[in-house]
């Protein structure tokens, strides 16, 4: 299937001015998609229980991570004010949103996979 110049694929006068590029810039990075489907499968999580549900990636990267997509409005950290400090992260209205461009991957993925 070829798609012709529809909209969000049209040609513009350069690729920085593309939603694909926008879109790219954030969640361009080794984790963002795989932290942002753990927190869509748990809904809220805290960070312990995230860092082991993904087995995969240091204490130190993945609160960098979940601080980028903090910044970019994907997700939401709720901080509980009790001793030790209770942390939790689910997704904003915006990271839900994002939501069906995962479930598409995985859909396009189990379809090819091998």
């Amino acid at each position: 299937m070829i798609i012709e110049d529809q909209d969000c694929l049209k040609i513009v006068e350069s690729f920085d001015k593309t939603g694909f590029n926008y879109t790219l810039s954030l969640v361009n990075g080794k984790y963002k998609l795989t932290i942002l489907y753990a927190i869509y499968r748990h809904k809220i999580i805290r960070f312990n229980s995230l860092q082991k549900y993904l087995n995969i990636i240091s204490h130190k990267t993945l609160s960098s991570t979940l601080k980028e997509l903090e910044n970019d409005n994907l997700i939401k950290r709720k901080v509980y004010p009790q001793i030790p400090p209770r942390v939790e992260y689910s997704l904003s209205k915006k990271g839900e949103s994002f939501i069906p461009i995962l479930y598409k991957m995985c859909e396009w993925g189990e379809k090819y996979i091998e």
